[in-house]
């Protein structure tokens, strides 16, 4: 295999995944514009370039000149609150310079991506656990644009050859050693309970508790961001192999509440914590968990860092050693 193009891995999955890469012996390339990303995230000897994913040229060049034969694309925006109220930006950066990449790499004779998808492309759950039959019926643009995406690579297989794997991922969560997860703003639960921990917020906000769940909070599927970095290298395997283009949801199968999280955040950090119900966001499912099963069967993956305590601890310690996020780089 050449080179393996990555984008976004300034971004939280993006920087877990090119590590992992560098790690194993791969030839990797960054491209990243850094508008939500951080430089910091990204090793000093990795070939990086800032710029957008939708600047055909840089692109081609960059397939030319790192002999490129696969890549990881992460690069996307992925608020789905902002998404509703700004779907402008997200139809432009997701789809629009997302078309314009995908150009590129067929330009430049690049014949397999693996592709940061989510589970936002299913929309309201009508059964839970979901698998990869559900029906797509994406509930925000967010979601919508990544769907959007998943069609065109299906599109682009036929016409070009160009051959995938979508990875649609459920909650990802946790930190691995130096790289952690620093949004802003900040809007997953996670994070968002340490922060309370530190101080740095008066409370958790519960967006409703009365969902038809055990103890009226909703619940998610949460997975380990060394867990997806891992489902990517594999995915890149299977290309190389010449495994058919697929999509397979990332996730652990299990699923905790809001209250579960910060009752158990409580234990690891030692803090109280305090919470304050608030109305639920609209659109918000009661339960989201994944049927992972189609990831084993096809990848050969298992989540094996997702124990809750560990997802938690991990991303603790991180926050503890970085309270101000990568600015503290």
């Amino acid at each position: 295999m050449g080179t393996i193009l990555v984008t976004g891995a300034g971004g939280y999955i993006g920087s877990v995944t090119a590590q992992s890469l560098q790690a194993a012996g791969e030839s990797i390339v960054v491209l990243d514009d850094l508008a939500r990303g951080h430089r910091g995230a990204i090793a000093a000897e990795v070939p990086f370039y800032q710029g957008s994913i939708g600047d055909a040229g840089l692109v081609r060049r960059i397939c030319h000149d790192h002999n490129v034969s696969a890549v990881v694309h992460f690069a996307a925006l992925a608020y789905v609150g902002e998404s509703v109220t700004d779907p402008r930006k997200y139809f432009e950066n997701n789809v629009v310079e997302g078309l314009s990449f995908l150009g590129a790499l067929v330009d430049s004779g690049v014949k397999q991506i693996v592709f940061s998808s989510t589970c936002a492309t299913y929309g309201e759950p009508e059964y839970v656990p979901i698998n990869e039959a559900h029906p797509q019926r994406p509930t925000n643009p967010y979601g919508f644009t990544k769907l959007v995406f998943e069609h065109a690579l299906a599109a682009y297989e036929r016409a070009y050859g160009l051959r995938w794997v979508a990875l649609r991922y459920f909650n990802a969560c946790g930190a691995a050693g130096e790289l952690g997860e620093d949004h802003h703003p900040e809007t997953h639960l996670i994070p968002i309970v340490l922060e309370t921990a530190l101080g740095k917020r008066p409370h958790v906000p519960v967006l409703g508790d009365d969902y038809p769940t055990a103890d009226g909070t909703a619940v998610r599927d949460y997975i380990h961001v060394l867990d997806l970095a891992s489902a990517h290298s594999l995915a890149l395997a299977y290309l190389s192999r010449g495994g058919d283009s697929v999509a397979v949801n990332l996730g652990t199968g299990n699923g905790y509440s809001v209250k579960e999280i910060v009752e158990a955040a409580r234990k690891v950090t030692g803090k109280a914590i305090p919470i304050e119900v608030a109305p639920r966001r609209p659109g918000d499912p009661a339960r989201l968990v994944a049927d992972p099963r189609k990831a084993e069967t096809v990848l050969g993956w298992k989540p094996v860092h997702s124990e809750l305590a560990n997802v938690l601890s991990s991303a603790w310690n991180w926050h503890l050693a970085h309270p101000q996020g990568y600015a503290d780089r």
